[in-house]
């Protein structure tokens, strides 16, 4: 599980794709810290497993269902990319519970400034949409972050000086693909909602009559 708040930003090293899979490795260095083979680290919100350390950096392996879901299949050598370890029992809780499983990727239609903040609009297809509430917290990225409105298949989030500062966010210009992942609670309270209502049971007392239970 993870929080949502961006330790650092890594460099990709080098991105090995053999046909729908691969392998990305790449440079960073806080994350490194306490991290071994096995353990889970979101890049730019997905979560892969290390499968290889180095004093400057770590391999994970991509499958192919994670290209499919994701944008990591347009990463190339020197893309920043936002990182984050799994979140350590007692840890602080600082952003919202992300599980690192993206649910699709949205496209950034307006990029607008203003005072000391940047507004990001961001399409997704209407399957996410149903998952995205005003108010409500999103993963854009690895980032966890509040949805400002929201519209059909549309939604805006308004990102602050530090957030952007301390991201890749602010690399992202209009037309480029981010990772979304929709509220992990709602994702639950929708599915319990669409489950479909019990039959009316058939066992009444004249039932019970007929087979000799009265």
């Amino acid at each position: 599980m993870f929080t949502g708040i961006i330790e650092e930003v890594g460099s990709v090293e080098k991105v090995l794709l053999q046909g729908s899979s691969g392998k990305l490795e790449i440079a960073a260095n806080t994350v490194l810290e306490g991290t071994k083979l096995g353990d889970s680290i979101a890049v730019n919100g997905v979560c892969l497993t290390v499968t290889n350390l180095t004093k400057k950096g770590f391999t994970a392996d991509v499958m192919a269902e994670t290209l499919r879901r994701s944008s990591l299949g347009e990463l190339k050598k020197g893309s920043h990319v936002n990182l984050e370890r799994a979140m350590a029992a007692g840890g602080r809780f600082g952003g919202h519970i992300v599980s690192g499983h993206i649910d699709g990727i949205g496209t950034i239609i307006n990029v607008k400034p203003e005072s000391n903040a940047v507004w990001y609009t961001i399409e997704v297809d209407e399957s996410l949409s149903q998952g995205i509430v005003e108010k409500g917290s999103i993963t854009i990225d690895g980032i966890s972050l509040t949805v400002a409105w929201v519209e059909k298949n549309q939604f805006a989030v308004s990102i602050i000086p530090h957030t952007g500062s301390h991201t890749i966010l602010f690399e992202k210009e209009k037309g480029d693909i981010v990772n979304i992942e929709t509220d992990m609670i709602g994702k639950y309270v929708m599915k319990f909602l669409q489950k479909p209502e019990k039959e009316e049971s058939k066992i009444d007392m004249d039932f019970l009559g007929e087979h000799g239970f009265l």
